[in-house]
């Protein structure tokens, strides 16, 4: 890492105060791009690491975010370990170079060790209860950790609840202009009905174990003869059956897909919660739960969680009572009350990293 070479002087107090955000997912990169601009536009040095994991890298490039390779994909729990360690080390390494004010990261495993080393303040955002392993490394090196009211575990003193979710940082009214111009690009039809399926992996940390939904040719074909059409986004492979469903839309313009759709349905919880702060209702197939999808169904009923062994079919009859309704102005209301009591995430993290930065 060459590129270090020029910071290995000790800092002045007259340097504008620098932030290291760690990404090791898609989701990470939507979560604090705003925030990023924000920092750089105020004058902050912002330094952005990342870890190959789908389309990360695609998304940081898209959205013109300087970054840094640290570490590659991992196709197993193993090499996951393998990788996660070698990220870790290299973020130390550049941590000490850099000598950061704050450190900040989604779920908080590859920044918690640098921060500590580099003297960093360790900044960390969470929104999943079941991320044992994960949070059980990240959390005692952390000075704050972020979360939901909804987030359903009490962390102690280091834990700063806030009124919104992840998804709003970057979903936010303020944050977000649908463009009806991606259905032409999705060849979507004007007045075309259809569904978004999202199939994950399994392979991060905090899915091992978890399971979805059983058979997607069957979800495809009970949701098709409903009338609409089926667009899937999948980090798994699909059946030959259905691989002519797949989205076509570049992945920085899937939100605006999803705006516009008649229902979500698949195991993706980010998903899912996006598709209800845009106002279109979402059936979450998961054998785990969420703390913010739960709040979602039972506050604002945008979300339909189902976690129990007959999770398919439940969540299937589900999403076609739905299409049947099909009542837009009833979700959209919902989505009104949501946004009502719920704030732009990103302006909380900004501040919270601002605050750390005595800024």
């Amino acid at each position: 890492m060459t590129w270090l070479k020029r910071y290995r002087n000790r800092r002045s107090n007259d340097q504008p105060p620098r932030v290291i955000v760690s990404i090791q997912h898609p989701a990470h990169v939507h979560l604090f791009r705003n925030a990023i601009q924000e920092l750089s536009d105020d004058g902050f040095e912002v330094y952005v690491f990342v870890r190959e994991k789908d389309i990360a890298i695609d998304l940081l490039e898209q959205y013109e975010i300087s970054h840094h390779v640290l570490a590659g994909e991992a196709n197993s729990p193993f090499e996951l370990g393998l990788v996660e360690l070698k990220y870790e080390y290299r973020l130390t390494k550049a941590a000490r170079q850099i000598q950061p004010d704050v450190m900040v990261a989604m779920g908080g495993v590859g920044i918690s060790r640098p921060s500590m080393v580099s003297g960093a303040k360790c900044l960390v955002l969470t929104d999943t209860e079941h991320a044992t392993l994960q949070n059980m490394l990240a959390f005692p090196f952390a000075d704050r950790i972020l979360t939901p009211e909804c987030y359903q575990d009490n962390i102690g003193a280091k834990q700063v609840r806030y009124p919104g979710y992840h998804e709003l940082a970057y979903l936010h009214p303020n944050r977000f202009t649908p463009d009806p111009s991606v259905k032409e690009e999705a060849g979507v039809e004007d007045d075309e009905r259809f569904v978004i399926l999202r199939l994950v992996s399994w392979d991060a940390m905090h899915d091992i174990g978890d399971s979805g939904l059983d058979d997607i040719v069957d979800v495809v074909s009970q949701l098709e003869k409903t009338g609409v059409r089926v667009l899937i986004t999948s980090e798994a492979d699909l059946p030959a059956e259905v691989e002519n469903r797949q989205v076509t839309v570049a992945p920085h313009r899937i939100h605006h897909l999803m705006y516009y759709s008649d229902l979500y349905i698949g195991e993706s919880a980010t998903m899912a919660t996006e598709s209800a702060v845009l106002g279109t209702p979402a059936v979450f197939v998961s054998s785990s739960r969420r703390g913010y999808t739960d709040e979602l169904e039972e506050d604002y009923g945008l979300v339909f969680n189902f976690s129990g062994t007959d999770r398919h079919n439940k969540g299937l009859e589900r999403s076609i009572e739905i299409l049947e309704e099909n009542n837009y102005t009833k979700w959209e209301n919902r989505r009104e009350s949501m946004l009502e009591r719920r704030i732009d995430t990103t302006n909380f993290i900004v501040s919270n990293i601002k605050k750390y930065c005595n800024k």
